[in-house]
């Protein structure tokens, strides 16, 4: 026993898993992993005295789950479907590798679609870039570039400097050129971002002006949700409007 009163040795703490996590996961929290299991995605065991005990297989779990967020943008919804599937053994839980943290560089391994997979941009220490390596890391031109910050597809800070997710954007406008998209064309979906934008405000920011660290962390998990569904709404009926079109 420790002082506390604590068992040794039978499972790890949550400040333990806190640890081992954020190697990969910088943004993670306490409050974060108390939410998980409170949304019934882990489900540690717990000593008399009450403390949480997280065997390995929840390390690896809360793993999955926070890599399906930042990596795939599910909802947490989808996710829980996905475990308990693997749970029941009606199919495995896809293995979900750990993703470099780092800039993806401009050789990175390309997704089914053939662009960059999306690495943890927001984790930590906000990365800021130049222009000349966003035009580097997008593989674009000055003019390129210019031409997307004429439509609003792509826009610096205030102090002149460009985030990581620009680099992304550039990347998955340069390869719709190639089907005959031009930034012009993307105008509405820059216009249906801000919309969005504009709507997921009006539901969070009451809950951002609340000084409890725990409204802050449940705010953001609702930006997160939101972004993730948002997501899956606009893929959905992209899709069934190409059916429509080819008359499937």
């Amino acid at each position: 026993m420790t002082a506390a009163g604590r068992p040794q040795n039978q499972g790890l703490s949550i400040g333990a898993v806190l640890a081992q996590l954020r190697g990969d996961f910088p943004d993670v929290t306490i409050s974060k992993i108390r939410f998980l299991e409170a949304e019934g995605l882990v489900q540690p065991g717990r000593t008399p005295s009450g403390y949480r005990q997280f065997a390995p297989a929840d390390v690896e779990r809360l793993r999955f789950v926070l890599a399906a967020q930042r990596d795939h943008y599910l909802p947490l919804k989808v996710i829980k479907e996905q475990l308990d599937a693997a749970d029941s053994g009606a199919a495995p839980a896809a293995a979900l590798p750990r993703p470099p943290r780092r800039l993806v560089p401009i050789d990175a391994p390309a997704d089914n679609a053939g662009l960059p997979v999306a690495d943890d941009f927001a984790a930590g220490k906000p990365v800021r870039l130049t222009q000349e390596e966003l035009l580097e890391q997008a593989g674009i031109d000055a003019a390129a570039l210019a031409e997307l910050q004429q439509y609003g597809l792509v826009r610096p800070g205030p102090a002149g400097f460009f985030d990581p997710d620009a680099v992304l954007v550039a990347r998955t406008v340069k390869a719709m050129t190639e089907f005959g998209i031009e930034p012009r064309h993307l105008r509405a979906f820059r216009a249906a971002a801000d919309r969005e934008v504009g709507l997921l405000e009006q539901i969070v920011t009451p809950v951002y002006r609340h000084r409890d660290p725990e409204a802050k962390e449940r705010a953001d998990e609702v930006v997160r949700e939101l972004a993730a569904l948002s997501v899956t709404l606009h893929t959905l009926l992209v899709k069934a409007g190409i059916r429509g079109v080819a008359g499937c």
